[in-house]
């Protein structure tokens, strides 16, 4: 609900997500490190949306679309977790999936299956829909 009616704020793709994410971020957090580089695995390399290096945790974004599927978004976590288990901040990997459009259909199932308390690093998983 916004005042006067006003129109929500949109986010229609996953740099509108990381816009918002960030400015969020930003009143908690001093030292927010946007697209830092992982280590190199099998001859590549990627980049984690944020990282908050003094509290160890790296923040992975996701928004679901029609061309991405339930089993490639998994993957793309799935592949995610691996590579950033070997930064040497990344304590705790927190994958925020945006799912506006209520694609994921057993969302409470998709976070418990995908997270994990212990190892190396921590994952919670948290899917948002509308």
């Amino acid at each position: 609900q916004r005042h006067d009616g006003r129109a929500t704020i949109n986010v229609c793709d996953e740099y509108d997500l990381q816009d918002l994410i960030h400015s969020l971020l930003s009143l908690y957090f001093d030292d927010i490190r946007p697209e830092e580089w992982t280590p190199s695995y099998a001859g590549s390399s990627s980049r984690m949306d944020f990282l908050l290096k003094l509290e160890n945790i790296v923040i992975e974004l996701k928004m679901t679309r029609e061309r991405l599927s339930n089993k490639e978004l998994v993957d793309q976590l799935a592949i995610d977790m691996f590579r950033y288990s070997a930064h040497p901040d990344c304590k705790t990997l927190v994958c925020f999936v945006y799912d506006p459009e209520e694609r994921v259909k057993n969302p409470r199932g998709f976070e418990r299956d995908l997270s994990r308390e212990t190892g190396h690093p921590c994952v919670k998983v948290y899917v948002v829909q509308k």
